[in-house]
């Protein structure tokens, strides 16, 4: 079993990040396996070393070990490059030229938008740009995203893909709650969706804990795990703690970060007992 916590350095760890890393690390720890870290810091205009730093203090502090050395995705960006390459070449990925704007006023001309987990799913605008019309924008040093071809990456896989949840059971892939979703952002050479689901695979994840909030990413991620050539994990997708307010821990509320609980004098072994393990 080789399981991991990848949180993305863009602020403070709170109780939320305790309880999913010490899921994650209890459960390995349990059945013999390895737990990896994995610093998901891709976004480089809201990740900060320093958060990356403070991640490693709060986790050591939670007496949690983790084998070495630590992945850091922004120091492989090439191969995440790489592999969205290989996808471009095989006709799976299209160039979207398309702002946020432009998306949202498509959306509204059209009436009525279809809507994933996320919000309306992209309408297409760019999918149906003839390949001329596509590398005339492209020659004039138009900035774009690349976008997965769902319809044709289902085509390529012809056959119905399953995963399993430990808590919801065997699951049959719907990456049409999705669409077609970024895999390479205008700004960086990939996107949360490609690195985290190249990595897993690299590093031969063979579980993954993660919070209920990335549940419906899992079927997008199956279907990249199919195209990639890689083995699809077993998911385990807990609860998200709230607050008083029942509103989901966000990094904004420093009051419950865990350098905040450990300025105040909490012990970990107070919080894990809050949080429900065995101390």
């Amino acid at each position: 079993m080789i399981t991991r916590f990848a949180p993305s350095p863009t602020g403070h760890l709170h109780k939320g990040h305790a309880f999913s890393a010490l899921t994650a690390y209890e459960n390995t720890r349990q059945k013999g396996g390895k737990f990896l870290l994995r610093i998901e810091d891709i976004d480089f205009n809201r990740c900060k070393s320093t958060h990356s730093r403070q991640i490693l203090e709060d986790l050591d502090w939670l007496g949690i070990e983790w084998e070495e050395p630590v992945r850091v995705q922004s120091e492989h960006i090439d191969q995440y490059s790489r592999a969205a390459t290989e996808l471009l070449e095989r006709g799976l990925l299209y160039p979207c030229f398309c702002t946020r704007k432009d998306i949202q006023r498509e959306i509204e001309a059209a009436g009525q938008a279809p809507h994933g987990s996320e919000g309306p799913l992209y309408p297409g605008t760019c999918k149906r740009l003839p390949s001329g019309e596509r590398a005339r924008r492209t020659e004039l040093g138009e900035s774009y995203a690349l976008r997965l071809d769902l319809d044709k990456a289902m085509a390529e896989i012809d056959s119905s893909i399953t995963w399993n949840d430990t808590l919801q059971g065997p699951q049959e892939a719907r990456p049409e709650i999705l669409g077609d979703i970024v895999l390479v952002r205008k700004d960086i050479r990939t996107s949360y969706h490609l690195a985290s689901v190249f990595d897993d695979g690299l590093q031969q994840v063979t579980d993954i804990v993660r919070g209920v909030d990335l549940f419906d990413s899992t079927h997008i991620h199956c279907v990249l795990q199919r195209l990639l050539g890689l083995p699809i994990p077993t998911y385990h997708h807990h609860r998200l703690l709230t607050d008083e307010n029942g509103n989901r821990l966000a990094k904004r509320d420093r009051s419950i970060t865990l350098k905040s609980l450990r300025d105040a004098g909490i012990t970990a072994k107070q919080l894990k007992k809050e949080l429900g393990f065995a101390v």
